[in-house]
């Protein structure tokens, strides 16, 4: 088969290596798409991936292979790519958080290898099956819904509150997309590239700002509040300078929860955490049942997801220069990963 390999910042190669065979509990699942998040960037192009490793996480496909008894999977199933599942005995898993146990290991960063590649294997616990009907590109964006459906959990937002979501990429859209359905009535972004204010704009975002145009008060104004100061910020974009400006955004009482992942370290004004009883919390991977209602949610309709996904398919080949893109921001939307596509043709 065909992988995408990361082996060293920025050097990704398409490479012919073995089909993985499943074992134990495990399936073989033939890619049809593969999405691209922040976390992909980061280890293709920061030097978070371990040299020889294929990441991608938010996939969709067929099974072609099922290993032992196979329980409710079977070979031809549309599936996609969910949770692990937790060891049941690590304290994360005994307080009902299994999205936090201390075996779960991260494509890209070790076993296992990812699905920028033909074929991938993953544990049938771990696999959900796509609802009749829905495609499996569109089904490809379960992953990052779900992950977007836990940051707004996560922040409390409701009807009524006024929120900020930092970060016009992927998941900052889907954020936006995931508020109005919930029916938060008031949702400004805050994102300097035009084509991604545009696309906020498609997806339900009431505000569209510059980062710079943010006022953002000095350490030696912790009380100050801004004029049109939010109940929640959720931060998406990893930036250290997008996080202390959406905690200056802040009303009294006010919740930062940070979804992005960033390498660089973060100030916050501690005065202005504790003079104005703020909350940062962190919100990672999903609600319990998160992947199932993601699906429902894409195949009700529910969410419009069209306008935040790029109209192109790109194959293997093409994964480097769309890495590149996407952090530079000259892409804007969803980049969606077909293994099976060659250049020139399917």
């Amino acid at each position: 088969m065909r992988a995408a390999v990361v082996h060293g910042p920025g050097d990704v190669r398409v490479e012919d290596r073995p089909v993985p065979c499943p074992t134990g509990t495990q399936v073989l699942v033939e890619v049809s798409h593969c999405g691209v998040c922040g976390t992909d960037l980061h280890l293709a192009l920061d030097g978070w991936a371990r040299p020889g490793t294929v990441g991608g996480h938010e996939w969709s496909g067929i099974v072609r292979a099922v290993a032992g008894d196979g329980g409710a999977v079977a070979v031809g199933d549309a599936v996609v790519g969910g949770p692990a599942p937790g060891c049941g005995a690590c304290r994360p898993c005994l307080d009902g958080r299994p999205s936090l146990c201390a075996s779960h290991a991260t494509p890209g960063r070790g076993e296992p290898d990812g699905a920028f590649a033909t074929y991938v294997c993953a544990d049938e616990r771990a696999v959900v099956p796509v609802p009749a009907g829905l495609g499996l590109r569109t089904a490809a964006l379960a992953e990052p819904l779900a992950v977007a459906l836990h940051a707004v959990t996560r922040s409390g937002a409701r009807r009524g509150h006024r929120v900020l979501v930092s970060g016009g990429g992927p998941i900052g859209l889907l954020v936006v997309a995931t508020l109005r359905a919930r029916g938060v009535e008031e949702v400004v972004i805050s994102e300097p590239h035009l084509a991604r204010r545009d696309l906020a704009r498609a997806v339900g975002a009431t505000d569209v700002v510059a980062p710079d145009d943010l006022d953002v008060p000095s350490m030696a104004e912790p009380r100050r509040l801004v004029a049109g100061a939010v109940d929640v910020a959720i931060e998406c974009s990893g930036r250290a300078a997008a996080v202390s400006a959406a905690c200056a955004q802040l009303t009294t009482g006010g919740r930062l929860v940070l979804v992005g992942s960033g390498i660089a370290p973060l100030a916050l004004d501690p005065n202005r955490v504790l003079l104005n009883e703020l909350e940062v919390t962190g919100a990672f991977e999903y609600d319990p049942g998160g992947i199932a209602e993601a699906l429902s949610l894409l195949t009700g309709g529910a969410v419009e997801l069209s306008p935040l996904v790029e109209a192109e398919d790109v194959g293997l080949d093409r994964l480097p220069q769309a890495l590149v893109g996407l952090a530079d921001g000259s892409i804007a939307g969803k980049v969606l990963v077909a293994p099976g596509q060659r250049e020139g043709g399917p």
